[in-house]
């Protein structure tokens, strides 16, 4: 059922708190140095240190980056629920133009390396994290991009929505697929996330295996490691570094969802506040690294997001992987499994925990990749 609330009253989506960051606000929540896996937050801590300086605010502004999902996808969607929680489309995308051409030929299109599917829960205090395999055949909907119509593919791999037709067809695909409507959308690439890191100092791990990767050059032997912004690239990408993995997909999502809580705790005990020159070179780094959906697309909407987000510690954060089986029919691609799959987005729907049972006989969350890192 689509809803077309927002579009006919705009004036009311703006009332419920942070304006112009979408639906869903039930006023401020405490503030909190613990931060999500968005790089929203990261930007946010800085100008919650420094929001009075006019050229800060001026100058991270401009660095910022906007699409506007609302307006490419129309009336058609899921559901807009007023029910405090929220849902965002975060991204990496493996595009190699640029500076990216380092990690391969530049083909024309930009992939989502990464996918994950961020549920904060009404009250703000915990989140469940839904990472989509980037080979997951899916139905792809008809999607438009520059006013051209994108004809939709049965069995499409998942990423080939972004590739095809950017983010809005990302956010289309995502939708058709769950039901849930997505609030926000936020895209990191290659560069931009190296420079995250590197800004950042660096993000102390530990390994409890070797893991080797010719592809990207990372070589960590079990101990504890400070990764720059080129192995932690590395270690979020790799798919045959790992000991006893199969080489797919799943075992280096379960890396990323590993690391991305390192992040998150190491952003923490750097103290950030107390350091403005560290904070506004993170908030810098950060805001020139994302493209955001429109009604993120400005300062003072990242800042009202963070606050909503600011009270969510890694402890706090359940992170699956959508329930999948490998295709019989091509083993390098996987396929939802049905049942367990409506389970997920049931429960992000009605804001309720994910169901143990949902990822029971998933190969995505088997394995253990894991726990060779934390």
């Amino acid at each position: 059922m689509a809803d077309d609330s927002r579009a006919a009253n705009p004036a009311k989506s703006r009332s419920r708190g942070i304006r112009a960051t979408g639906r869903r606000r039930k006023g401020p929540t405490r503030r909190r140095r613990a931060l999500t896996i968005t790089v929203c937050a990261l930007v946010s801590c800085v100008l919650l240190g420094g929001a009075g300086l006019g050229y800060v605010y001026f100058k991270l502004n401009g660095n910022l980056k906007g699409v506007d999902i609302n307006a490419a996808l129309g009336k058609n969607r899921p559901k807009d629920n007023d029910d405090g929680s929220m849902d965002l489309l975060v991204m990496g995308s493996d595009s190699r133009a640029g500076k990216n051409g380092e990690y391969g030929a530049d083909e024309g299109g930009a992939r989502s390396d990464t996918a994950m599917i961020v549920h904060i829960f009404k009250g703000h205090k915990k989140a469940s994290v839904v990472s989509i395999p980037r080979d997951t055949l899916v139905q792809r909907p008809d999607c438009t991009k520059d006013g051209k119509n994108i004809p939709g593919q049965r069995k499409a791999m998942f990423n080939t929505a972004f590739e095809v037709g950017g983010p809005a067809c990302a956010v289309k695909t995502v939708e058709a697929m769950s039901g849930v409507r997505m609030d926000h959308f936020v895209e990191v690439d290659f560069t931009g996330f190296k420079k995250l890191i590197d800004a950042l100092g660096g993000v102390d791990i530990t390994t409890t295996k070797p893991i080797h990767d010719n592809k990207s050059h990372l070589d960590l032997e079990p101990g504890k490691h400070t990764l720059n912004g080129e192995d932690a690239l590395g270690l979020v990408r790799t798919r045959h570094g790992v000991p006893g993995g199969d080489g797919s997909d799943l075992g280096r999502i379960q890396l990323q969802q590993t690391f991305i809580k390192a992040l998150m705790k190491q952003v923490k005990s750097i103290g950030l506040l107390s350091n403005p020159t560290k904070l506004y070179g993170i908030a810098d780094t950060a805001t020139k690294a994302i493209t955001t959906d429109s009604d993120l697309n400005s300062v003072n909407a990242l800042m009202g997001l963070a606050k909503e987000m600011g009270g969510i510690g890694s402890d706090s954060i359940d992170m699956v992987t959508l329930p999948v089986t490998y295709d019989p029919k091509n083993p390098s691609r996987v396929l939802p499994l049905e049942k367990q799959s409506r389970q997920v987005w049931d429960a992000l729907r009605q804001d309720q925990d994910i169901p143990k049972e949902a990822i029971k006989d998933s190969a995505g969350d088997k394995g253990g990749t894991g726990s060779y890192v934390k």
